[in-house]
């Protein structure tokens, strides 16, 4: 088993902290198994098994809650007076109102509570003013390259970016032996995406188009689209839909993890920009066993691992526009902003050839604040410094932290 220290260490800081710990992530990025961890952590610090109160609403064990009073009446009638209760939800979205449960438990001085979900309307405008100031929420993704790397300790890091570009980070594949297995695996998840957490949540009918625009989204990471040109592609090609429904296709891929929107960010006018965005998807094996690769993909493919890994470590990360120029990434924190340019080689035709170094520059150069700024690139260059912007091998990066 893959340790995911980083999230596990986030639910040790926050136990028994009067907070909901709401663990949201695609389906399959390991939630379930953080709670076990969890779990396993609190028995060997002094908790008694009979403190610990699971339900995972997808195990048919469950099947008797269907609705929040039957939730909350379950896991009231098991709770241990005078001792700290814990307890642990899984796919708690799959109950109506399920909030209110939460919510009554969470009043009680004797509960602290765990609950997961795979979709971002877990935490709507409802229930977010419902809890407001009552959750904490661990964002969860599929296995950075980092922890990856811990499954396959032997293989060099060339060799392992490009099984994990190729197979994916979803965590139980690392237990697969072969592309096949792979392949099967990640097209049943596909179809469970699709289905369950778009189609049926959002109550759409069309498979085939939904499927279309999710390889349209797919094979344009890193590209600026929007609704409008999606449907204006499907059209030309003689599909037939409108603006307002790729919007609630995109919408669907956004709230179940599938994809991730980064919106632009006017570095010079400091503010959001309302028009253009890119998308990146959760998986690239995903992308992979649907899509295969393209020649000019390897960039844009770069890109995708760089804006997953920037998520990660906690940046909110917009595109980049300086004067006519872009910007790969603007990551932004508590501690300010880091700009980011990604290029799968920096390396002309011959060794005089400098004008992909100079491009990538140029845009980084037009910035004048003081915030750190960096390239990074697959090119074995040791880390270098070109007028205060740093040059670093992506795969260094990656294994950094």
């Amino acid at each position: 088993m893959i340790e995911r220290n980083e999230y596990l260490d986030m639910l040790k800081r926050f136990k028994d902290k009067k907070l909901i710990k709401v663990v949201t992530g695609i389906r399959r990025c390991g939630k379930s198994t953080l709670l076990e961890m969890f779990k396993d952590y609190l028995l060997n610090n002094d908790v008694k098994e009979n403190q610990i109160i699971s339900v995972n609403l997808e195990d048919l064990k469950y099947n008797f809650i269907d609705d929040y009073m039957s939730l909350y009446n379950y896991i009231n009638d098991n709770l241990i007076s005078n001792v700290k209760n814990y307890v642990f939800i899984d796919e708690v979205q799959k109950i109506m109102d399920f909030q209110k449960a939460v919510d009554s438990l969470y009043i009680k001085k004797n509960v602290d509570i765990y609950i997961t979900g795979s979709n971002a309307n877990l935490l709507s405008s409802e229930l977010a003013t419902l809890l407001s100031g009552r959750y904490v929420e661990i964002k969860m993704l599929p296995l950075s390259f980092k922890e990856y790397k811990d499954a396959y300790k032997s293989l060099s890091n060339d060799d392992l970016y490009q099984k994990y570009i190729s197979f994916g980070s979803f965590p139980f594949t690392t237990t697969l032996e072969n592309e096949d297995d792979v392949s099967i695996y990640l097209s049943g998840l596909y179809n469970d995406i699709i289905i369950k957490d778009v189609m049926t949540r959002k109550k759409i009918q069309d498979e085939t188009m939904l499927k279309s625009v999710a390889n349209f989204a797919m094979d344009n990471i890193g590209n600026l689209v929007s609704s409008n040109n999606i449907a204006n592609t499907m059209i030309s090609d003689g599909r037939d839909i409108n603006v307002r429904t790729v919007e609630r296709y995109l919408e669907g891929f956004t709230e179940s993890f599938f994809l991730y929107k980064a919106s632009r960010y006017d570095i010079k006018g400091k503010q959001y920009l309302k028009t253009g965005e890119k998308y990146y998807v959760s998986d690239l094996g995903l992308r992979y066993f649907i899509l295969g690769r393209k020649i000019g993909d390897y960039g844009h493919i770069l890109e995708n691992v760089v804006y997953l890994e920037l998520l990660r470590r906690g940046y909110n990360v917009y595109v980049g526009k300086v004067d006519d120029f872009e910007v790969d990434f603007v990551a932004i924190n508590n501690n300010g902003k880091y700009y980011i340019q990604v290029a799968e080689t920096l390396r002309g035709i011959d060794e005089s050839d400098n004008r992909i170094l100079d491009r990538e520059l140029r845009s980084l150069k037009k910035i004048d604040d003081n915030y750190k700024k960096v390239i990074l690139t697959l090119d074995k260059t040791p880390l270098s410094n070109e007028e205060g912007i740093v040059i670093q091998n992506v795969l260094e990066w990656l294994l950094d932290k």
